[in-house]
């Protein structure tokens, strides 16, 4: 496991694999963990909590630097990145004890009882198996409410991130939580299948891949075994006529190239309504020709470089095979020489059947831009893809916002703005972009017993 830097592409930093001795230690440390945290009163859970939020709120400067280092967003955004994290720890440090309240019945009545009601009570200990993209974020909006829940942590991070995994893994402890509570295994991917296996880990969350989604899953289903998944998108970003063009092309260039177009949720097809086409796309192309692309250390770069060589490749092959079945490139679509694994922010047209990127997620700087005659079109290009995680909407015709708040296929619909995660909204798609939900209230009840207790 090595911090591979993107801006060079030269190896910096490696870190050794835990040994199947001390991944079998941690495990039992992380049972030991979750014993002592799920006996712990929900306002002293809360109290470390905000201890452990004002841990990373001062290790905001060097932490985010490290996210740089490590898979090259700019920095800007690494330091953002790390204020929502500490946001999101506060978040559940003060609500928790209201979500996991115990509800009871009106009428116990009803069912023959002098008392009835739901409770939520922690599972034991949780695999977060998590990708780079968002080396910390996509981590702590597990961590959080999984830990205020009562769970444990056991955390197995993406191998080019292991500087970030491993301060995840140290975090909590240093704030003053049990031993054990939230650890992480440096182990490579082909051990997560025994982990899932093993009697005490009692549920999996793995954002990710569809693929790595589906073998989780299937492992983690012989074990009859909860699971949360949170996989690809590829997400619609419609604008009907109605639409402010200058501010939907400026939000849509910020929607498709945060985290250098690395993002689950990033808009990455772009559906407009015929009248307003050609003036959309002039201003869409307008605002990301604006963008700078660079040393993302470097204050006033918007875009650094992806994460992988691998990543680059990816999205190079994308591009090439849409160009050579006949797309239009009006932007970017050229892999640069020179170290590094920049690749330039890219629009395309003329998108068809017949290339890669009308079905596959673009992982990098790539938007899609597709042309529809009205309504029923734009909504069948959107839900034309197998993915279903998030999508936006422009448009001021309150008749359409009912529409396709109704008709699109997705975990979310956002109107008049970009998609956001937000700890107080639940996070989360369908059809292959996963299942389950992130944050909010139904987030932190995921991974929990809801137990009914009945009083005659």
């Amino acid at each position: 496991m090595a911090i591979v830097n993107p801006v060079s592409g030269e190896k910096e930093e490696e870190f050794s694999e835990h040994t199947p001795d001390e991944v079998k230690a941690l495990v039992e440390l992380a049972q030991e963990g979750f014993l002592a945290l799920r006996s712990l009163p929900l306002d002293e859970r809360a109290r470390l909590m905000h201890q452990a939020a004002d841990v990373m709120e001062g290790d905001s400067e060097s932490l985010s630097v490290a996210l740089v280092r490590e898979m090259g967003k700019p920095l800007s955004q690494a330091v953002a990145e790390v204020a929502k994290c500490v946001r999101n720890m506060r978040f559940y440090a003060e609500n928790a004890a209201g979500f996991l309240a115990d509800e009871p019945l009106e009428d116990p009545r009803a069912v023959n009882a002098t008392e009835a009601w739901a409770r939520y009570e922690p599972l034991g200990i949780v695999l977060a198996v998590m990708p780079w993209n968002f080396p910390l974020w996509q981590v702590m909006r597990f961590a959080a409410p999984a830990l205020m829940a009562g769970n444990a942590g056991v955390l197995k991070h993406a191998s080019n991130v292991p500087y970030s995994a491993d301060y995840l893994g140290s975090l909590f402890s240093r704030a003053g939580f049990p031993a054990g509570s939230f650890v992480n295994l440096r182990i490579p991917a082909s051990s997560v299948a025994e982990l899932v296996d093993d009697p005490r880990i009692r549920a999996v969350t793995l954002t990710g891949s569809e693929p790595a989604g589906r073998a989780v899953a299937e492992r983690a289903g012989r074990q009859i075994k909860k699971v949360v998944l949170e996989l690809g998108g590829s997400d619609a970003f419609i604008v009907m006529p109605s639409a402010d063009i200058a501010e939907s092309a400026s939000v849509g260039v910020k929607a498709r190239m945060i985290n250098n177009g690395q993002s689950c949720i990033a808009a990455k097809r772009f559906i407009v309504h015929e009248d307003i086409y050609d003036e959309w796309l002039g201003a869409f192309v307008t605002e990301m020709e604006k963008l700078v692309v660079g040393d993302p250390m470097k204050e006033g770069v918007d875009v650094g470089p992806l994460a992988t060589r691998g990543g680059q490749r990816e999205i190079s092959e994308l591009v090439e095979d849409a160009k050579a079945h006949g797309a239009r490139v009006l932007l970017g679509g050229t892999l640069p020489d020179g170290p590094g694994f920049f690749y330039p922010p890219t629009i395309i047209d003329g998108i068809k059947p017949s290339m890669r990127l009308m079905m596959e997620e673009a992982f990098g700087p790539i938007a899609s831009v597709y042309k529809v005659a009205n309504t029923h079109e734009a909504i069948h290009v959107a839900n034309q893809t197998t993915f279903g995680l998030s999508s936006a909407l422009w448009s001021t015709d309150s008749s359409e916002h009912d529409l396709f708040m109704r008709e699109l296929q997705a975990g979310a619909v956002f109107i008049n703005g970009m998609t956001i995660s937000f700890p107080e909204l639940p996070f989360g798609g369908i059809k292959d972009s996963g299942h389950g939900r992130e944050l909010g209230m139904h987030g932190i009840r995921e991974f929990t017993n809801i137990k009914t207790i009945w009083k005659g």
